[in-house]
């Protein structure tokens, strides 16, 4: 017969290893979700090459190791649905770099928009040049350059976080403007509860401070992430309708050489404009 102390002590086994078993579970959901997070915002600067791959610096037998684990939530494509967008328009990307950020040029007083004419439909977006100067003076810099006329938008997210990714005229994740620019606005009202609500535009980053360049991604869904990338624009409600448009047709399988996520639809961005009013 179990003595009542037997007994006590028996239950106590049973409650620690539930407890244990939480734990491991908590952990598990904690690493898949850093996976997905860190496949899709991530800049790393190697040399003259800003190169977007894990937010974390790795070398290659931790490429080699952890491929897998990066590419399985944020890789399962959605059902394959016809491409809602149209031909990209005549022309190609120009090859631009700089070895330093722009001077500051805008009027950090001023209302200043930016529109994506896409091949799925115009994103219009309104920036917050106050809030983050650098950054919008950076964007109006390259737009007045023609540096994201006629690129790929090359990463859709449709697990974990719900992004669309653009801004490297490579279309493979490894393009930069060939300079950084500093993290702003990382305390503004609009991220609350570790979360990026729909309709944010902000900036792609190593997860290091001061690593952003020139890729940016457009939050279709509110979605859960550290306040660490630069919030700096709000899309317009008619450039959500082509952003949800653009996810609904869902992504590709993961290319096993970038582990990008390309979306289905045909995402380039014709023309990219910078407007002060």
């Amino acid at each position: 017969m179990v003595s009542q102390e037997q007994r006590r002590r028996q239950l106590a086994r049973e409650k620690f290893l539930r407890q244990q078993q939480r734990r491991t579970s908590a952990r598990r959901k904690a690493r898949m979700r850093n996976s997905v997070i860190a496949s899709v915002l991530g800049v790393v600067v190697i040399g003259s090459v800003a190169l977007y791959t894990t937010g974390v610096l790795k070398n290659d037998d931790d490429k080699k190791t952890s491929a897998g684990a990066d590419a399985s939530p944020s890789a399962s494509p959605s059902s394959k649905a016809p491409d809602p967008c149209g031909k990209p328009a005549a022309g190609s990307v120009k090859k631009l770099s700089w070895k330093k950020e722009p001077a500051m040029t805008i009027d950090t007083s001023a209302k200043y928009t930016m529109k994506l004419a896409t091949t799925c439909g115009d994103i219009d977006m309104s920036l917050k040049a106050s809030a983050a100067p650098h950054t919008v003076n950076s964007f109006d810099f390259l737009a007045g350059k023609g540096f994201f006329d006629h690129t790929k938008c090359h990463r859709l997210t449709p697990e974990g976080i719900f992004v669309l990714q653009c801004g490297d005229p490579t279309a493979t994740g490894s393009g930069g403007p060939g300079y950084t620019i500093p993290d702003e606005n990382l305390k503004d009202k609009s991220l609350k509860g570790n979360s990026y609500p729909a309709g944010t535009v902000a900036m792609a980053n190593t997860g290091q401070k001061h690593s952003g360049g020139s890729q940016f991604f457009l939050v279709y869904k509110d979605s859960p992430l550290p306040p660490s990338y630069t919030p700096f624009g709000t899309i317009s409600e008619s450039g959500m309708k082509v952003l949800k448009k653009i996810a609904d047709a869902g992504a590709q399988a993961a290319d096993p050489t970038t582990g990008n996520t390309a979306p289905n639809a045909t995402v380039v961005i014709d023309k990219a404009t910078v407007t002060k009013s």
